[in-house]
């Protein structure tokens, strides 16, 4: 992608990705599904959980897995509102934005 990720947006992106199982989901599902929208990779995804871990966005908690431990992240209340500003935040910044790219003259 030759847009760069701000923090906001990949914050954003995280959140959503969470909070689409109400159980949590782990590290790695987190980081394919990330991937299915941008390029990024597990150096850089796991500093940004541990930060919605700190911002209290995300809960965390480990279940056993085929004899190892599963680091599982949960979205909180914290984290929903704030994931329902970054809807409310992107809805009119991308219409913007595509509105100014539909009246591009090519």
């Amino acid at each position: 992608m030759v847009f760069n990720t701000g923090a906001a947006l990949l914050d954003a992106i995280v959140l959503a990705v969470v909070s689409k199982d109400q159980e949590g989901t782990y590290g790695y599902k987190i980081t394919q599904d990330v991937r299915n929208v941008i390029e990024i990779s597990e150096s850089t995804l796991y500093p940004v959980l541990r930060r919605l871990q700190k911002e209290e966005c995300l809960e965390v908690y480990d279940l056993a897995y085929d004899g190892r431990n599963r680091r599982y992240y949960k979205i909180t209340e914290k984290g929903r509102i704030q994931l329902n500003l970054y809807k409310s935040e992107w809805a009119g910044y991308s219409q913007k934005i595509s509105r100014i790219f539909e009246e591009a003259h090519i």
